[in-house]
């Protein structure tokens, strides 16, 4: 998992619980952070997964959480941005955050590690524009030379056909099991 990420590849983890997948996190993010890698863990049960959450509260929940795990606080007033972005759809401001903000404020390699993927599949709403977005992030090397540091790592119960349930989408297709 160190060598793919280390490499740039996008990776997953999925597996039944209490198999280590935390504990395997843990691990590769100390080996990567000594590396000069910025890597953040973001679980998404610290967001929320009930019906409650609304899809602007889900994606403004995560992309906090890229804020506050990158360090941003200073050079980004979040609840300034988010606002100020207000006009596009919540997946459209985590994309232009990570294109605007994550890429242009972090000048090294950049691991994000998605833990407990699983409990999007409770939401009131489906994540596929989520997954589909980072399908997209993964694209943009072919034009965006600063996507090349971007890697996502996802960690959960479930299988990749689970993230994207559109029956008209392609389906999660990228990066290493």
């Amino acid at each position: 998992l160190y060598e793919q990420l280390q490499a740039g590849e996008f990776c997953y983890v999925l597996n039944s619980r209490q198999m280590g997948k935390s504990s395997l996190r843990v691990q590769v993010m100390q080996r990567l952070t000594a590396a000069g890698v910025a890597c953040a863990a973001i679980d998404l049960t610290q967001i929320g997964g009930d019906k409650n959450v609304t899809a602007d509260q889900w994606y403004a929940g995560f992309v906090r959480l890229l804020w506050k795990s990158f360090n941003l606080t200073t050079q980004v007033n979040f609840r300034q941005w988010w606002r100020d972005h207000d006009g596009i759809p919540a997946v459209q401001r985590l994309g232009e955050f990570v294109d605007t903000v994550l890429l242009t404020e972090l000048d090294q390699p950049i691991a994000i590690f998605i833990d407990e993927v699983d409990t999007v599949q409770s939401l009131a709403f489906a994540l596929d524009d989520f997954f589909t977005l980072i399908r997209d992030f993964y694209n943009q090397r072919a034009n965006n030379s600063a996507y090349q540091r971007l890697t996502f790592c996802f960690l959960g119960v479930a299988t990749p056909s689970d993230l994207i349930r559109g029956k008209t989408r392609t389906p999660f297709n990228i990066g290493q099991a």
